[in-house]
């Protein structure tokens, strides 16, 4: 007799059904487990004991054989822990067979019996919807798996109170989906004093989504704003919450089984290697351009970054993924996230000022920016330079108009944009939504952003005297048509392909 549970293996973000096969046979006692487990998998043969042995049950005297298929899928993490317990418990006649067919499980077993969360639940709860079937999970992860939509979901904080749940001698509840407190104190622009341009700009690109570099001296705030773009940006909503929490449940990330709706900000330090950034290692890992889905990737000190790494950049920011390709797995990884970046001028970081700059100035500037390539530049929407602020601006009272101010503006320019390309895009695939100006482009570009005869005639000059590329010219376009969005306006005027290039870098200028 071989006893049947359902589990998932983890392909990317994509749950992958895998049938744990328990076999009793008779012949010298032995415990095998089969079917490609890696080494977490493979020590859950003395997890399983130690949890069956804590309730009071030992393993019968036989052959047993424990069969993860499909055989040829790799099988990674402790989470196969409870499906293999719940076999064994099917062959051994504890359980009744009929009522666990109806579930999948996953979560990792302690020696004691108690369930201990894993990652992945929140796909794991999304895959077992779409056969039909309920989750048994770990007690801490129940709401985690709730937010899958209408299915069962059994979370037990034991192996004994599962057992006694199918039983009938214990009612395990319905946990409810939770989203987390994220009421706490948020830092706002009010407190940066000066910069009156750099704000500007950040509000530009918070409200189209636009990629952004601020370039100034050490101490300008260039730091400090971008740590205030979150205050400024809405809140997730349903489909991009569960989109984020998804990437998060299964990097690990997700620990508390509660949904944020606070867009996710990414601010990894410029030594990051290439798998901790895009993704990888052995077990394929969402990297942060990943965790910064749908919300910030700040990376400061941009020039300090590794070639190779920068370089690795450009694919993400153009395609809105992450392909992790290595020789056991092909995984695929949401990455539609706004790219914020910050440097100095130069390494000493004091490029116009004569009294301060270094003996090797401008050569240093010129070749410390040439660490950043034409192409990685190119598909950053908007460059700003951060001046030094001045006594005077220090001296000031607070201003008046604080983040709540901005992120209102920002609130009904993003919902103009929605309303538009829901009527204008209403059939794109699903990692390839037009949430934002930042994401159009091609026709549908065209048909929003063309601007006015002036502006037109503006932009056709703009695009010869500062050799715009084909990439800069439309993104000039996104952002002209981010700030009519601004100003409630449906037509790009001149004015806005004005202040649109006015963000745009001069190839060649340092």
């Amino acid at each position: 007799m071989v006893a049947h549970v359902g589990t998932v293996a983890f392909l990317g973000i994509d749950a992958l059904a895998v049938d744990v096969q328990v076999q009793l046979a008779s012949g010298l006692p032995a415990f095998t487990v089969v079917g490609l487990p890696d080494k977490a998998v493979a020590e859950s043969r003395e997890r399983v004991r130690g949890a069956l042995g804590a309730i009071g049950l030992a393993l019968p005297p036989k052959r047993i054989t424990v069969n993860l298929a499909p055989a040829d899928l790799p099988k990674e993490g402790s989470h196969y822990d409870l499906p293999i317990a719940l076999g064994l418990l099917l062959a051994m006649d504890v359980l009744p067979k009929d009522e666990l067919a109806e579930y999948n499980a996953v979560g990792e077993l302690s020696l004691d019996g108690a369930l201990t969360a894993v990652a992945g639940v929140l796909p794991a709860a999304v895959a077992a919807q779409g056969q039909g079937r309920g989750l048994i999970c770990p007690l801490e992860q129940g709401g985690e798996a709730a937010w899958a939509g209408d299915l069962r979901v059994l979370a037990p904080g034991n192996l004994l109170a599962l057992i006694n749940h199918f039983k009938g001698s214990q009612v395990l509840p319905q946990p409810a989906p939770e989203l987390a407190d994220e009421t706490g104190p948020q830092l706002d622009l009010a407190d940066i004093k000066g910069q009156e341009s750099a704000k500007r700009a950040l509000e530009v690109a918070a409200a189209g989504g636009h990629n952004l570099l601020l370039t100034g001296p050490p101490g300008a705030g260039k730091s400090m704003l971008a740590e205030r773009l979150p205050g400024i940006l809405p809140p997730l909503d349903a489909r991009e919450a569960l989109e984020v929490s998804m990437i998060a449940s299964i990097a690990g990330q997700l620990g508390d089984g509660r949904l944020r709706r606070r867009r996710p900000f990414r601010n990894p330090h410029h030594s990051s290697s290439m798998a901790a950034m895009i993704g990888g290692g052995s077990r394929a890992r969402p990297g942060e351009v990943s965790l910064a889905h749908c919300g910030v990737l700040f990376l400061d000190e941009l020039p300090e970054c590794s070639r190779q790494l920068l370089e690795s950049l450009r694919q993400p920011i153009e395609s809105g993924r992450a392909v992790v390709a290595r020789a056991n797995a092909h995984v695929t990884y949401p990455a539609r996230f706004q790219f914020i970046s910050a440097m100095n001028p130069c390494r000493c970081g004091h490029l116009g000022d004569a009294d301060l700059a270094c003996s090797r100035a401008p050569r240093c500037a010129e070749d410390y920016q040439r660490k950043l390539s034409g192409p990685l530049l190119d598909r950053i929407d908007m460059h700003i330079q951060v001046p030094n602020v001045s006594a005077a601006d220090l001296d000031l009272p607070p201003a008046s108009e604080g983040t709540a101010a901005v992120a209102a503006r920002i609130a009904r320019a993003r919902n103009r944009q929605r309303e538009r390309y829901v009527n204008q895009a209403p059939e794109q695939p699903n990692d390839n939504i037009i949430r934002l100006n930042a994401h159009a482009d091609g026709k549908l570009l065209e048909a929003v952003a063309t601007p006015d005869d002036g502006g037109r005639e503006l932009l056709r000059q703009a695009t010869g005297r500062m050799h715009l590329s084909a990439r800069g010219y439309h993104r000039v376009l996104r952002v002209a048509r981010t700030l009519a969005d601004l100003e409630s306006s449906e037509v790009v005027h001149r004015v806005h392909v004005a202040e649109a290039l006015s963000y745009r870098r001069l190839r060649g200028a340092t």
